[in-house]
C-alpha cells in the first residue's frame, strides 16, 4: 500500500466526529461565555448547575461552590476590569467535558486585592476545563499564569527589571 493512502486510512481512523451531547456542550459554554461577556448575570440560571465548583490554583483564595458565590466572584472581577472580554479560541469537548483556551483582556481600573488600580491593559491567555451535567455547568477548572498578568499591569517587574535595579 502506497505510504500516503496508509498515513491518510490510519489518520482517520483515529478521528472521530462529535457527539451530539459534545456539540451541545460546546455551545452552553460559548452561550456562558457570551452572557459573561455582555454582563447578563441572570442567563447564568439557564446555563450554570446552583451548585457549581469552581477550582483554580491561581486564585487559591477565592472560594466558589454555588452559583450566587460565581457571579460575587464575577462582580468583584468586573469592578477591578469593567471593560474585561473573554475571547474563546480554542473549544472542544469530548463526553461531558469541554476543554478551551480563552484570551482575557481588558484595562485595571479597579483595585485587585492589594493592587491598586493601574489603568493599564491585560491580555491574558487561560485554561479551562469545565464538566457539563444536566445541560448546565457544573464544575469549572480554571488556570492563568500569575506573574505574567501581574507583570502587564506594572504590579510585579520582570527579570530585565530586577537585575537592572541591582
Amino acid at each position: 500500500m502506497n505510504r500516503l493512502v496508509l498515513m491518510i486510512v490510519l489518520v482517520g481512523a483515529s478521528i472521530t466526529p462529535c457527539q451530539a451531547g459534545e456539540i451541545e456542550n460546546i455551545q452552553i459554554v460559548r452561550s456562558m461565555a457570551e452572557a459573561i461577556n455582555e454582563r447578563n448575570l441572570e442567563a447564568l440560571d439557564n446555563l450554570v448547575a446552583q451548585d457549581l465548583v469552581r477550582h483554580s490554583a491561581a486564585t487559591a483564595d477565592v472560594t466558589v461552590t454555588n452559583l450566587e458565590e460565581f457571579r460575587a466572584f464575577l462582580k468583584s472581577d468586573f469592578a477591578t476590569i469593567p471593560d474585561s472580554v473573554q475571547t474563546i479560541d480554542l473549544i472542544f469537548a469530548n463526553d461531558e467535558y469541554v476543554a478551551m483556551r480563552v484570551t482575557y483582556s481588558g484595562t485595571q481600573t479597579g483595585p485587585m486585592g492589594p493592587f491598586p488600580a493601574s489603568g493599564k491593559k491585560l491580555v491574558l491567555p487561560y485554561i479551562g476545563i469545565l464538566r457539563i451535567e444536566d445541560g448546565k455547568v457544573a464544575e469549572i477548572w480554571v488556570e492563568w499564569d500569575n506573574l505574567y498578568a501581574l507583570g502587564q499591569l506594572g504590579h510585579f517587574p520582570g527579570p530585565a527589571e530586577t537585575a537592572d535595579s541591582e
